[in-house]
């Protein structure tokens, strides 16, 4: 579970530092996109974690919070950019 958990964290921050660099509006929204699938697996990854009680609800809380602020951040992102491709 631990690697699961790093392996979908880490990607969060590879793929934004990649949509930074997008050749187009069309692969900017593609990396964000991923970025958002990683940020929910890493949730998931979270609550399972939560769940076999690994870590305590008060460690993992803050890490869900931020990760579901993330997931809502490029969900927005997203949104607004294909509103304004229109």
């Amino acid at each position: 579970m631990a690697k699961q958990l790093i392996r979908s964290a880490g990607t969060v921050g590879a793929n934004y530092r990649a949509a930074c660099r997008a050749k187009s509006t069309a692969d900017f929204i593609y990396k964000i996109e991923i970025i958002i699938e990683e940020a929910d697996e890493s949730m998931y990854w979270l609550e399972v974690i939560t769940e076999a009680e690994l870590l305590s609800e008060l460690t993992t809380n803050s890490l869900l919070k931020e990760a579901n602020e993330l997931v809502s951040i490029f969900v927005a992102t997203v949104k607004t950019i294909k509103a304004n491709k229109s």
